[in-house]
């Protein structure tokens, strides 16, 4: 078994003191090793990443249970610069460019907490046009005027620029073209099998996650229901049915898919 990098036990999340989104969510990312966290919109898949990366402050959002450890350490108190610093690196859904910056200028804000020089910078830099290509041709394009697709590049690659260890990497194909998803989780598998770069992604694309995760945890309403190996989520019956719509049959709404799982939890 792999050192594991990142430990999730049984956290709660509350928003505004009153409404609680994550209850008592474990997870488990080994170094390494790329995660999966499945499940339709509103499942808590953000606020999961957000409560790792420290960002919750900023929606008015904390934990209020459990634990989230680093290599062991205790870092719910950790501010999100603490977080980059010691390698975890936070990718936004929506990709958040800044918009008035070239896409070069973009990346190297992502490189702003490094200390060591400028040409170990300048080397990174070069590294992530090799894995994105299309960001050289664009390196001077304003960012406000690239594809969405670019600017998603533009997004991780600012995170790679940070020198990371793990990257939480949220919702990487929304908006994007299947070609353009394909093209992001190639890359994706890339750092992991070159650069020993570790993932935890959010992803409503569950077929394409699990094709490149090692391993996926299914939420749902801030609770996990589901987890295991990619493959074996993938040959699942419940899984093909309610999140891969290889269901047999007439197609169960999504909710009822959810309400028939639990009954059938409970019946196990």
């Amino acid at each position: 078994m792999s050192n594991i990098l990142l430990n999730v036990n049984g956290i709660e999340v509350i928003y505004n003191h009153v409404i609680l989104v994550l209850k008592g969510v474990s997870l488990q990312v080994p170094e390494g090793g790329v995660v999966a966290l499945l499940g339709g919109n509103g499942a808590g898949k953000t606020t999961t990443l957000r409560a790792v990366s420290n960002l919750l402050k900023a929606e008015r959002g904390e934990v209020t249970k459990g634990s989230i450890e680093l290599r062991g350490e205790r870092i719910e108190k950790l501010s999100t610069s603490d977080m980059v610093l010691r390698g975890v690196v936070q990718v936004m859904e929506g990709r958040h460019c800044f918009a008035h910056l070239t896409i070069e200028e973009n990346l190297l804000t992502g490189a702003y907490t490094r200390q060591d020089g400028k040409s170990a910078i300048n080397q990174t830099l070069e590294k992530v046009y090799n894995y994105f290509p299309r960001l050289k041709t664009r390196r001077s394009s304003q960012a406000a005027y690239t594809s969405g697709g670019e600017q998603q590049m533009c997004a991780i690659g600012r995170a790679l620029m940070a020198n990371p260890k793990m990257v939480l990497l949220d919702e990487p194909s929304m908006g994007l073209a299947p070609q353009l998803v394909e093209e992001v989780f190639e890359i994706v598998k890339d750092l992991n099998s070159k650069e020993n770069v570790t993932f935890l992604l959010a992803e409503q694309n569950t077929n394409m996650a699990l094709r490149y995760a090692d391993y996926g945890y299914i939420l749902e309403n801030g609770r996990i229901v589901m987890d295991g190996e990619a493959k074996s989520l993938r040959e699942n019956e419940d899984v093909k049915e309610f999140y891969l719509g290889m269901g047999g049959g007439d197609r169960k709404s999504f909710k009822g898919g959810k309400s028939y799982k639990r009954r059938k939890r409970w019946l196990s």
